[in-house]
């Protein structure tokens, strides 16, 4: 007998688990529900249609209702909405576009709401110049704003992912754009010392940012919307992108009986069933594992969502597939610069009381020799027995690869060692013969076995400078002309040997050269002399990039303030 298959919902996770439960079973009778005009649609795709560098509508449109049924005989009811679920008898309740209702009785369900964007009970916030985006019709509106002459500028509200992205492709368009964030940094999968640099380049092109500030009110004035920010700033513009989050969009739900956690989320086994027979939950609108600490958490990103809908569809066919967490692996174009990360940071590490060190390597992304080498940053968080718990890296070239390669050894539960072990792609236009991925377990391991102590220059902010010597090992015109830390002495790592008297051993050296690499080198001097050493995690390079501050009036300016303290200040060459 025939299965009779609802799909809620469609674009990532319920199109894939349409189309993949038809590939499995072409006797299934399936029908997807979407209350809008479009099924499956590349929403990542969205800021760049707006900004321009995607220039047909129609590239966006992954699927039509006209393809499904062609290709995957499946039945698109389009402008649909289900607003319940009676999963005692097993029917779902429909709501057409006409405002009619009928039933539709079922076997199995897949639920696929997605989210919605949150709006905040912000004085102002019904004004039709402050938009959200979420799916094409957000976008067609958005658009609509940026293609009037008269628009010279716009706010976006949120320096998530999607915020920071808008903030780009408005730009691009050639408005003046600024970016409200609550939080002290924008993207939070980030840690601080790795989001400075994005940051920086946001502001480097133009883009006015302003953190640890929220919205207080908005008001129409004219044909603009004024902004009263909680510190009293207030800004004008001509509209405002709200880009603050999501929520579950699964409010239809709630007298099913189906178990919703805290926010509102669809509670699932590792089967993507949950409490009610038959009915499984993908996409945004789900809690899953969190891949490395295995806590319950909350991920909204359309590879997990194509992957869960596919394994709810292999389910339904009996094959009996499970969802064995999500990493929260992402990446993101900021202007000429990359941003990715996969597994845990350090918050979320801290947050848990899950113990963790850290390592930073700046190296080039290929050989360096061979024209066009661009230095790039990768951050690796790993434990006491050397398991990797994350990684995040920016620069202008190869960050992407590096990530998907931690995130692969990540997901086969590898460690620091295994890095240093991987066989990598190697030709100088590429990378190097130690890959940065290399490099990374090389130096994680290297503090493991206890070869060498480093600390951060988080660390280095707070630490008592009393009883330290701050000691440059880079040659003489590095120090003098590339700049240098305050207060530090400078002797060369290739004339350290024959300088080791003129170091105080009753005092502890913190060490740093340019990236790290010499450092390390200095510190097996100086440690196997008798000293006492840290290695500066990332070098000078790593100091270099904590003193950003991002601008509050002009985004150009050079900030004068470190967020380092005075004693450890940037001495400039």
């Amino acid at each position: 007998m025939s299965k009779k298959v609802l799909i809620v919902g469609g674009v990532a996770g319920g199109a894939s688990a349409a189309a993949r439960l038809r590939r499995l079973d072409e006797t299934a009778e399936i029908i997807m529900f979407e209350r809008d005009e479009y099924i499956s649609f590349a929403n990542c795709g969205l800021p760049y249609y707006i900004g321009g560098t995607i220039k047909e509508r129609e590239a966006l449109l992954v699927q039509t209702p006209e393809s499904m049924k062609s290709r995957f005989n499946i039945d698109v009811r389009i402008y649909s909405e289900v607003i319940g679920l009676d999963t005692h008898n097993k029917v779902a309740i429909i709501k057409k576009r006409d405002g009619s209702v009928y039933e539709e009785t079922y076997d199995y369900v897949v639920l696929s709401p997605g989210a919605k964007a949150i709006r905040p009970n912000i004085e102002g916030i019904n004004s039709e110049r402050i938009l959200s985006l979420r799916n094409i019709q957000d976008t067609d509106s958005i658009k609509a704003y940026v293609d009037k002459d008269e628009t010279k500028s716009a706010v976006v509200i949120g320096g998530g992912f999607v915020g920071v992205e808008m903030a780009e492709n408005l730009k691009h368009r050639g408005l003046d754009v600024t970016i409200v964030e609550a939080a002290p940094h924008v993207m939070a999968p980030f840690d601080s010392d790795i989001v400075l640099a994005v940051e920086k380049e946001i502001s480097d092109h133009g883009v006015r940012l302003i953190l640890n500030d929220g919205v207080k009110a908005f008001k129409e004035q004219g044909s603009g919307v004024e902004i009263t920010l909680n510190s009293g700033t207030t800004l004008t513009t001509d509209f405002v992108v709200l880009a603050i989050g999501v929520f579950p969009d699964t409010g239809f739900l709630k007298e099913s009986g189906i178990k919703l956690g805290a926010r509102g989320h669809i509670l699932v086994d590792a089967n993507l069933v949950t409490n009610a027979e038959n009915v499984f939950a993908v996409g945004d609108a789900i809690e899953v594992v969190d891949f490395v600490n295995k806590q319950n958490t909350t991920i909204p990103l359309a590879g997990p969502a194509n992957k869960q809908g596919r394994i709810a569809a292999d389910n339904i066919a009996g094959l009996r597939t499970s969802y064995n967490g999500t990493q929260g692996t992402s990446i993101i174009k900021v202007f000429d610069m990359t941003a990715a990360s996969t597994g845990d940071n350090e918050r979320t590490l801290k947050r848990l009381n899950i113990s963790y060190k850290t390592i930073t390597v700046h190296l080039a992304a290929h050989a360096s020799y061979y024209p066009g080498a661009l230095m790039m940053t990768l951050k690796l968080i790993f434990n006491e027995e050397g398991k990797v718990l994350g990684a995040q890296a920016v620069g202008a070239d190869g960050v992407d690869k590096r990530i998907d390669v931690i995130a692969t050894v990540i997901r086969l539960g590898g460690t620091v060692t295994d890095l240093t072990e991987l066989e990598l792609c190697y030709a100088p236009p590429f990378s190097s013969a130690k890959d940065p991925v290399n490099m990374a377990g090389y130096v994680a391991e290297n503090i493991l076995a206890g070869r060498v102590e480093v600390i951060t220059t988080e660390q280095l902010a707070t630490y008592d400078r009393e009883n330290t010597i701050l000691l440059d090992v880079r040659t003489e015109i590095e120090y003098n002309t590339g700049g240098h830390l305050e207060g530090s002495i400078n002797i060369p790592v290739d004339s350290l040997r024959g300088k080791l008297g003129e170091l105080d051993k009753t005092k502890e050296i913190l060490e740093y050269c340019q990236i790290g690499l010499r450092g390390y080198v200095a510190s097996r001097i100086l440690t196997q002399n008798g000293f006492k050493v840290k290695n500066i995690d990332g070098g000078y390079k790593s100091c270099l990039m904590s003193p950003f501050k991002p601008a509050t009036v002009d985004p150009i300016e050079t900030p004068d303030k470190p967020l380092i303290n005075p004693d450890t200040q940037i001495v400039k060459g």
